[in-house]
């Protein structure tokens, strides 16, 4: 009996400094070597963080998911605890705790007054959605703090939320201590996969960046390893659907019409306003217009060899429409350039493309 004792004390040490000793990776997450995969539904939905038109669209989809087809599990861009402190809120009679959130979101694109709307939305009209949060631990020294201190207060040290939180703060340390995406691309892979998996069938919908969300994407800082959308589609298939609607940060109309004059012929220009160039060397700002009605009469001018993709406008471009862009610098010069949309692909992104003036 006693050689026993001696031979588990031994395994369990000798386990332990195996486990210890292995180095955090940075490869895609083995799917395989997970746990039995849920046959439920998954419907991701890529956003630009904190803008009202996307947000009012995703509450839409919510509440249609909800009603329609008795949905409750929401996954969203937080760590796991953040989301169990949003589950607490749902069922007190105060926001107290989403305040305290939402004061830890300072410096985020999250501190944003629509989005706390939009999770006060939530809590009125979807009263039984349960939130999963699947990111690394971001505010781990705010809102993590805050979840252990809670649980512990509830004598919960032994259960699976605590050791979740405390996993939660520890990616969350060694991912700010690193600056490593492809790590925060994988952890949020396999923290997605955990809490999906536990589920057993039932359907969710995810709420992520746009960047997280694309199938054919990588991560997006590194390039490194494939994102997350990516990574989840290799393990659920046809059951994983994505839609980006990122574009309806984009969906604008013109603040003013001004009107230029080209080649002695004067056109009317929609103004889409001033992006701050700061922070890149001898820049200020750019500013945009469409030429409307334009595209005829500048499609055969000789083009410069320089392409500026549509992601880089505040607006929707379609093919066949002219750009004006004055770009001012620091010292106070601004340089007015060109561009058109003829349908060129530059590097798999749509593009437009400058042209030179008569």
């Amino acid at each position: 009996m006693k050689n026993i004792k001696i031979f588990k004390f031994v395994f369990v040490l000798i386990m332990l400094l195996v486990l210890t000793a292995c180095p955090v990776s940075n490869e895609p997450v083995d799917t395989v070597t997970l746990s039995d995969k849920s046959e439920g539904l998954i419907y991701l939905y890529g956003e630009h963080h904190g803008v009202e038109k996307i947000l009012e669209k995703e509450l839409e989809i919510w509440g249609e998911y909800y009603h329609k087809d008795n949905m409750r599990h929401l996954f969203v861009e937080y760590p796991y605890y953040t989301a169990e402190l949003l589950n607490l809120w749902m069922k007190s009679d105060s926001d107290d705790i989403l305040e305290e959130i939402y004061k830890d979101w300072e410096g985020s694109a999250a501190h944003n007054p629509y989005v706390k709307e939009f999770y006060k939305k939530i809590k009125n009209q979807y009263p039984e959605t349960i939130f999963h949060g699947t990111d690394v631990g971001h505010q781990y020294n705010t809102t993590g703090q805050r979840a252990l201190k809670y649980l512990k207060e509830n004598k919960l040290e032994n259960t699976e939320q605590y050791l979740l939180t405390q996993e939660g703060i520890k990616q969350g340390r060694y991912f700010y201590k690193h600056s490593d995406d492809a790590y925060r691309e994988n952890k949020m892979v396999e923290n997605f996969i955990r809490e999906f998996d536990k589920l057993k069938g039932e359907n969710i919908m995810g709420i992520y960046g746009g960047a997280h969300t694309d199938f054919d994407a990588m991560d997006y800082m590194t390039g490194s390893v494939p994102g997350m959308a990516s990574q989840l589609k290799e393990r659920y298939g046809d059951n994983i659907y994505s839609e980006d609607l990122s574009w309806l940060a984009k969906d604008i109309e013109p603040s003013r019409t001004d009107t230029f004059t080209v080649n002695q012929k004067n056109y009317e220009a929609s103004y889409f306003g001033k992006q701050d160039l700061t922070g890149f060397k001898d820049y200020s700002y750019r500013e945009f217009w469409r030429l409307e009605n334009a595209y005829e009469d500048f499609k055969d001018n000789e083009k410069t060899g320089d392409v500026l993709p549509y992601d880089e406008y505040p607006m929707l471009i379609e093919e066949g429409q002219v750009f004006v862009i004055d770009i001012a610098k620091t010292d106070g010069s601004v340089n007015r350039l060109y561009y058109r949309s003829d349908g060129r692909i530059w590097n798999g992104l749509q593009s437009t493309e400058e042209f030179e003036i008569k």
